[in-house]
């Protein structure tokens, strides 16, 4: 019998999936057929996995702090749970409901955090491994959770709901107790009606066996849990938001509906010793100052040397009308009201000891904001912010296009580095950033990584994503070369967009050259050198290009009569054109239409150029007869060339920045020359303008917020940036989470008129047409309806000889065919290499040259090819072509299809990346049905297909990329940036790079009682709540209030996120430690009890011989 090799039958079906490409390769004898190139890549070096995820939680709904650990913990509405340690210790997890976390709660230095949920459950995590799992749930059935409270040092949870009651949780067991306090027998006769859910519960600092129970109503009761009844009952006629005590435990502070503050002493119920309003104005006759808004929340701080600190937020009054949101400092006489940027969603005041019954002595107030994370210093006058160190300024201004970039040069880091490091605002505290717990992981990745972020105000942020961190290096404003408008009646109408008229589209950076050249959504282009000298540029050089587009619909690509040839309307122009130094004067044609006219308009002032990207050229696409001009869909810069190519969906421009010189200008049919296999009709001038202005910044989920500056998204494919008209929307099936949409030849429809776009661009040295025997520069060019077309470029020998003698371009007549838009294309030699376009290496433009370097030429970098002569192998590269349908190998320069794969037949690709890893070369591409897939190269040969992620915004789709080493990313939300791997050996090593957010810490020696308290019982009373709590002395809860649930993080999630044995062994040698360490200071303590005891005794003794015979009267 037979046996068959699967893999072999497998390799054999992919590689000729289509009949037509099996006809083609048939027609080849076997001698003739490709080389065979031994590829090293196979499906086991692929794995899928999440590594972190950096920016701002978004839409943060809780805050916590370990004061012992120094780990801030933060919450989302989402059910998201963020942990922050020191700057490069951070951690993500997610509760599997979705629910909005509603409140934290650290166990404070035992490694564990329990979260409370909308959705009625209380999750207890394990922060203890480096992935923290959930080891218990507890879901309430009947009741709804409003409030929870756990002391310091203590097991029992007190669970506060909407109805009143309050529940008793063992943290150990995650079970319920028997003890509740019902809200009818806490309140009793002292109210009418229903006092409302628990806003809050506190233990007296100085006695654990008072619980102080705070109602919405604004009734407040001090309950004594042994005698299970109400010592106090304090009663007040506005609603109660927050309570807060002083470390003595005689006085609490609350915070109210109308922006009151009222101090109350604990024995003196009847009302309060103070009522504060801090932002109300004092009227002179006596009566109440006018009610403010709620002061949502109120901290009463003590300090051992002066005045108590009393931090709340909200509270302003009324008519303070687009004040920002604040939060007041009192401390003494003076109060400071620091403004926020965005609403505040809560505060923590940061002290030196986690003992409540002890002088607080606060040094910091972390204020979590609706965007932002702030913390202040309390301890410097003036209150100033610490510098943060977190990566959480990702979305200051909204992000539209992202890049990532791994493996670049050494040097790039540093050098952005010292360029930014000039930009760093002044008037930070001086102290260390306080949050700082935690320990690094091992950075187990040598390389370094670059991610760049493009936003909707024109700038561009530059990240140093090196080892699973991120940081800030530099960030650029490309708005800086365009006239601001004053106000909105001198703005001009030229724009086509209403808002965000800088937004960046597409970056196209050589990290080799340090070349940068940005596509903006006013269809213009930046190009921008690296310096690391300040320079002024008296005129900005720029350049006007008017593409145009006189062709009508596309009538079918099978027709039987010869195309008619186009007029031509742009010409093949390699003359240089002087750049204009001013924007052009005709503004309207004769017909008084808006002509030759570009949307924004450059500064004619002299422009103060610091060290990093400075302005090279920019070039703007004008308007054509009332037309704007259309957005620009793709981009590319060669350093080595001088060139730099866009295009949208009017065509092709090309220009020499060297010369400040448009070579090419041609609509997209004139590159196809009598070639053109469509039948396009010449086009009847259209009357009305079409608005093409589609807003870049992100769509939120559900419902369009208007401050997220949402227009529609800028097409169903937005990885291409092809424009649609503003009222257009991709339809967006959320339900079954794909997008369904209308096609024409696979290209978005406008206006029922498919313009064949410029998808793709591609700087290479290669072959231009089949009869060529050696490489030579050349540009090639993808298009919407699948076409791949050759510009050949005749450069000049560098030198001076560049500068003066014009570059040469011409359409070579080589055309190429895929299905679907064309999204990337490289290059690979005889041996299966990646051929890098060529480039020229960065070197200090604005220092004068010796004269010997001016005499040396510039060569460009040679391209590998292989040595072996011609005859013997006739092919010499291979190109690589993705589209959003398939996948096709070319030989070059026979132009025979090699290899082909047809990815994706009812989706679509959104992102294909060509990219190396261990040693190999793939194709990586992300479907719009979630699928991330890579294919060998050259075979085209599966070797990953994953589900991921359906594609359920705009976002993603406009975001995702993948670069080298098997790392990738998108934006998870408009704050977040999600990296993930497709490396099995990065998922292997993550557990190693991850940071450990917990850190064996002693906790701090409990204050000293003092020998009076000690004598005459004014210490902390302690509380027996095993006896209380227990099941022996409470019984056991009602089954039906909650059920308990067993989380994945129990031993089998502690086994899965240790590393194998060595991981456990830590851990059982861990846990020894801290009992040894525990049993010896039972021992210590139990020999100072003895000592003590013994010294008594003796003094006792002495005592009575002292007085043993003196009369009573003699004392």
């Amino acid at each position: 019998m037979r046996k068959f090799n699967i893999r072999k039958v497998l390799d054999g079906l992919t590689a000729g999936s289509s009949s037509a490409s099996q006809q083609q390769q048939q027609q080849h004898p076997p001698g003739n057929r490709e080389p065979e190139i031994q590829e090293t890549l196979q499906s086991e070096h692929f794995q899928l996995c999440k590594t972190v995820r950096h920016g701002f939680p978004y839409q943060p709904s809780a805050l916590a702090f370990d004061p012992v650990q120094k780990i801030l913990a933060v919450g989302t509405q989402t059910g998201a749970l963020r942990l922050f340690g020191r700057p490069g210790v951070e951690c993500y997890c997610q509760h599997d409901s979705g629910a909005a976390v509603i409140q934290l709660q650290f166990l404070i230095n035992e490694g564990a955090l329990v979260s409370a949920l909308a959705d009625d459950t209380l999750h207890l995590w394990n922060l203890r491994q480096k992935r923290p799992a959930i080891l218990h749930s507890l879901k309430f059935c009947r009741e709804r959770v409003t409030f929870c409270h756990l002391p310091f040092q203590s097991k029992w949870l007190y669970v506060g709901t909407e109805r009143g009651n309050i529940h008793i949780v063992n943290v150990e067991s995650f079970t319920l107790s028997g003890y509740v306090i019902m809200w009818n027998k806490a309140i009793e006769l002292s109210s009418k009606s229903h006092p409302g859910p628990v806003v809050h519960i506190s233990d007296n600092p100085m006695d654990e066996g008072k619980l102080l129970i705070g109602f919405e109503s604004g009734t407040v009761v001090l309950w004594d849990l042994k005698s299970k009844k109400a010592d106090y009952r304090y009663t007040y006629d506005e609603a109660i938001h927050s309570v807060a005590w002083h470390h003595e435990g005689k006085q609490f502070i609350c915070s109210h509906s109308d922006g009151t503050l009222t101090i109350w002493n604990v024995r003196s119920p009847a009302k309060p010793v103070q009522t504060i309003t801090p932002h109300g104005k004092q009227l002179k006759d006596g009566k109440k100052p006018e009610p403010c808004k709620p002061i949502l929340k109120v901290e009463f701080k003590t300090t051992r040397s002066g005045e108590p600190f009393i931090i709340l937020s909200g509270g302003l009054s009324y008519d303070t009308v687009g004040r920002r949101p604040c939060l007041t400092v009192m401390h003494g006489k003076s109060t400071a009201v620091l403004e926020m940027d965005y609403s505040i969603v809560d505060f923590l005041t940061l002290c030196e000891t986690p003992y409540p019954n002890d002088f607080q002595e606060p040094y910091a107030v972390v204020v979590l904001l609706e965007k932002d994370l702030v913390l202040i210093d309390l301890a410097q006058n003036g209150y100033p912010i610490f510098e943060n160190p977190y990566p959480l300024s990702i979305h200051e201004s909204p992000v539209t296009c992202c890049e990532y970039f791994a493996d670049c040069p050494v040097d790039l880091i540093p050098a952005l580095y010292s360029v930014g490091a000039r930009q760093k605002r002044q008037g930070y505290s001086k102290k260390e950033w306080p949050i700082n717990g935690g320990n690094w992981g091992l950075g187990a990745q040598s390389y370094s990584e670059i991610i760049i972020t493009g936003h909707a105000d024109g700038s561009l942020k530059f990240w140093d994503a090196s080892a699973i961190t991120l940081q800030v290096l530099y960030k650029l404003k490309t708005s800086k070369v365009f006239e601001k408008s004053r106000n909105k009646d001198d703005k001009p109408n030229t724009d086509i967009v209403d808002e965000d008229p800088y937004a960046i589209q597409i970056i196209s950076w050589c990290p080799e050259s340090r070349m940068l050249c940005i596509a903006g959504v006013s269809a213009h282009v930046i190009i921008y050198r690296f310096s690391k000298q300040e320079v002024i540029t008296e005129v900005i050089p720029m350049l006007e290009v008017r593409l145009l587009y006189e062709i009508n619909d596309v009538e079918s690509p099978e027709c039987e009569q010869a195309p008619p040839l186009p007029t031509p309307v742009g010409s093949a122009n390699s003359q240089p054109i002087p750049p204009q130094s001013h924007p052009s004067t005709s503004s309207s044609s004769s017909d008084g239409l808006r002509d030759n006219v570009p949307c924004l308009k450059v500064k004619n002032s002299p422009l103060k150029q610091s060290p990093g990207y400075q302005t090279e050229l920019v070039i703007q696409l004008v308007w054509v007869g009332g037309e704007p001009p259309q957005q620009i869909t793709s981009l590319a810069v060669n350093s080595s060339y001088g060139l730099v190519v866009f295009g949208n969906c009017n065509g092709i421009a090309m220009v020499d920045y060297l010369q400040k010189a448009i070579l090419l200008n041609l609509g997209t049919i004139e590159l196809y020359g009598s070639n053109d296999p469509y039948r396009r009709e010449p086009r009847s001038p259209r009357k009305s303008r079409q608005p093409s202005g589609a807003g870049l910044c992100d769509i939120s989920e559900g419902t369009v917020v208007p401050e997220d500056r949402c227009k529609s998204p800028t097409s169903a494919k937005m990885s291409r940036k092809l424009s649609l008209p503003t009222d257009l929307k991709p339809d967006l099936d959320i339900k079954d989470n794909s997008f369904s949409r209308s096609r024409s030849s696979s290209v978005t429809s406008i206006d029922k008129e498919s313009r064949e776009a410029i998808s793709a661009l591609h700087f290479c040295e290669t072959f231009t047409r089949k009869a060529d025997s050696s490489p030579s520069p050349c540009l090639w060019v993808g298009t919407t309806l699948g076409t791949v077309l050759v510009i050949a470029l005749n450069l000049p020998p560098g030198g001076e000889q560049r500068l003066l003698q014009p570059v040469i371009v011409s359409p070579s007549g080589t055309i190429l065919r895929l299905k679907g838009a064309i999204l990337r294309m490289a290059f690979l030699d005889s041996t299966g290499c990646l051929v890098p376009p060529a480039y020229e290496s960065w070197r200090e433009h604005n220092v004068p040259e010796e004269k010997d370097e001016k005499e040396k030429l510039k060569k460009r970098r040679p391209v590998s090819v292989s040595p072996s002569s011609s005859q013997e192998i006739s092919e010499n590269q291979y190109a690589v072509i993705c589209s959003e349908k398939q996948a096709k190998v070319i030989s070059l320069p026979s132009q025979n299809c090699a290899y082909k794969q047809n990815i994706t037949e009812t989706s679509f690709v959104l992102r294909g990346d060509i990219v190396s890893l261990s040693n190999g070369i793939c194709l990586a591409c992300f479907c719009a049905n979630g699928h991330i897939m890579t294919f060998s190269l050259p075979s085209l040969r599966p070797l990953l297909d994953v589900y991921y992620l359906p594609l359920t915004n705009m976002r993603i789709a406009r975001t995702f990329c993948f670069t080298n080493n098997g790392q990738a990313l998108y934006l998870v939300s408009p704050t977040e940036i999600q990296r993930l791997t497709y490396s099995q050996e990065t998922c292997e090593n993550l557990q190693e790079m991850l940071g450990e957010l917990f850190t064996p810490v002693e906790t701090p020696e409990a204050p000293n009682r003092g020998f009076f308290k000690g004598l005459f019982g004014g210490g902390a009373q302690s509380l027996d709540r095993e006896e209380l709590f227990g099941e022996s002395s409470s019984g056991k809860a009602s089954r039906s209030l909650a059920q308990h649930i067993p989380g994945p993080g129990g031993i089998e999630g502690v086994k899965g996120a240790a590393s194998g044995v060595v991981g456990e062994l830590a851990r059982a040698r861990l846990a020894l430690d801290e009992r040894g360490q525990k049993l010896g200071d039972l021992e210590e303590r139990t020999a100072a009890m003895l000592s003590s005891a013994d010294s008594f005794s003796k003094h006792a003794h002495e005592m009575m011989l002292k007085y043993k015979d003196k009369k009573w009267y003699q004392f």
